[in-house]
């Protein structure tokens, strides 16, 4: 089991999925960062914290889905809170993984022995399919070349065709007399 630290702002400010939503609304960014992490880590037993700046007189934290989330105090950035918990987290004798693709953040915690990744890292296993499936994907494009199916013929798909695989040869019937 180990930590699994998100750098929340870098996320939502360097890749286009969120950026389009920080136009309209930071809060609404922020929630769905949220959930997507919690819909890619709801069944893992490692500790997902998310990092926000935030501005109150103490650090704020809650919880939310199995996701930590944690607004830094308003003389403290985000940066420090992920290099204390990356720090504290080794102390423990836990493995670290940490998205941000701030550099000062990312030495920190390789300081540290943790994993840095990027944020667009980050972003690929959240929009990534589940699991099964990328695996019935993968297997139908694979059974589609096998038998020479076109995927853009919509007709070749109808359960009226018959199927004849294209190595099959007919039989020729005999007569008996």
């Amino acid at each position: 089991m180990g930590d699994i630290l998100v750098d929340g702002y870098n996320v939502i400010k360097n890749n286009e999925m969120f950026q389009a939503m920080e136009i309209k609304d930071f809060s609404y960014a922020r929630v769905l960062l949220v959930k997507q992490l919690h819909n890619k880590y709801r069944e893992t037993l490692h500790r997902v914290i998310v990092v926000f700046d935030g501005d109150g007189g103490r650090e704020q934290v809650s919880h939310q889905d199995h996701i930590r989330i944690i607004y830094s105090r308003h003389d403290e950035t985000a940066d420090n809170v992920i290099k204390r918990l990356a720090a504290e987290a080794r102390k423990d004798g836990r493995d670290v993984v940490m998205y941000s693709d701030d550099e000062e953040v990312r030495q920190a915690v390789t300081e540290h022995g943790g994993s840095p990744l990027s944020t667009r890292e980050l972003t690929t296993k959240l929009n990534a399919a589940p699991r099964d499936v990328a695996i019935r994907s993968a297997h139908r494009q694979i059974a589609r070349h096998i038998y020479g199916l076109d995927p853009s013929r919509k007709d070749q798909d109808d359960e009226e065709q018959a199927y004849r695989p294209p190595y099959s040869k007919k039989k020729k019937k005999r007569r008996h007399k």
